[in-house]
């Protein structure tokens, strides 16, 4: 059933995840504000979603790695009048560099994007949310969040954050009426990691990769069960439970040896 006035956010929806989770909450009849740098690309998936679901889709077109985007988007929505009952934490970016060698200006749209960003938009709709007594919130997280990884320093550091802040939250407000929820993949059969359409399939096949469809139904699913966290794949478990035990000594000598 179509709701006429309430609303899920999803950010970073042009694309991969986040188009995915927006279909999924148009699916269960939630109307839509998708959010992405992509102004082309943002407002030709609204109408996709308008005409496949029947649902009100309002694209907005947003750089979200700037300071001020968490509040201006939140004061967007207010000047229109959006109940947002689901917001949904999707934008990032991916970059398998060294810290030292990225620009300034890399590091500090992550750091934005992936800690200032979602955030304050929590801070901003969750302060609604409390107020009604009702809200989902769900935060993409990654299976990196889990350990110290090099060449992705400020990935799995801001994803990490991400993690731990989700469950701090899940804590605070589940008796607020608001649920919080971490999702942390590992590889995902997109474009943001530059793997070849062939080790996609395989990686499919064989349940290291997981298409970004089967992650957005199961990250809403376990958003709506009230679940703190989730990191889909059987295969995932076994890969932190191996790394867990992965002395610093060895990762220095993979490091020394150039073998990643």
């Amino acid at each position: 059933m179509n709701s006429a006035k309430k609303y899920a956010l999803v950010t970073g929806a042009s694309s991969g995840i986040g188009f995915q989770y927006a279909r999924v909450m148009a699916q269960r009849g939630y109307n839509l504000v998708i959010v992405s740098n992509q102004a082309e690309a943002i407002v030709e998936k609204a109408e996709q979603l308008r005409q496949e679901f029947s649902v009100d889709v309002v694209p907005l077109m947003r750089d979200l790695g700037t300071p001020e985007a968490a509040r201006e988007l939140y004061e967007t929505c207010q000047a229109q009048n959006l109940e947002v009952e689901v917001l949904i934490n999707n934008a990032g970016v991916y970059h398998s560099c060294d810290f030292m060698e990225e620009p300034e200006r890399y590091n500090t749209l992550i750091l934005n994007l992936h800690v200032n960003t979602p955030a304050m938009l929590i801070y901003y709709f969750g302060k609604d949310m409390e107020a009604r007594k009702r809200g989902y919130i769900l935060n993409m997280s990654s299976i990196t969040s889990h350990i110290a990884v090099q060449r992705l320093a400020a990935y799995s550091a801001t994803k990490a954050f991400l993690k731990n802040f989700s469950r701090s939250l899940h804590v605070e407000l589940r008796y607020k009426g608001i649920n919080v929820t971490a999702v942390c993949p590992g590889a995902v059969a997109t474009d943001l990691y530059n793997i070849s359409p062939t080790l996609k399939r395989l990686g499919v096949i064989f349940g290291i990769v997981i298409t970004p469809e089967r992650l957005a139904k199961r990250g809403v699913r376990a958003m709506f069960n009230g679940r703190v966290s989730i990191t889909p794949g059987l295969i995932n478990y076994i890969l932190l439970f191996l790394i867990f035990f992965l002395p610093t000594g060895v990762l220095r000598l993979i490091r020394k040896w150039k073998l990643f």
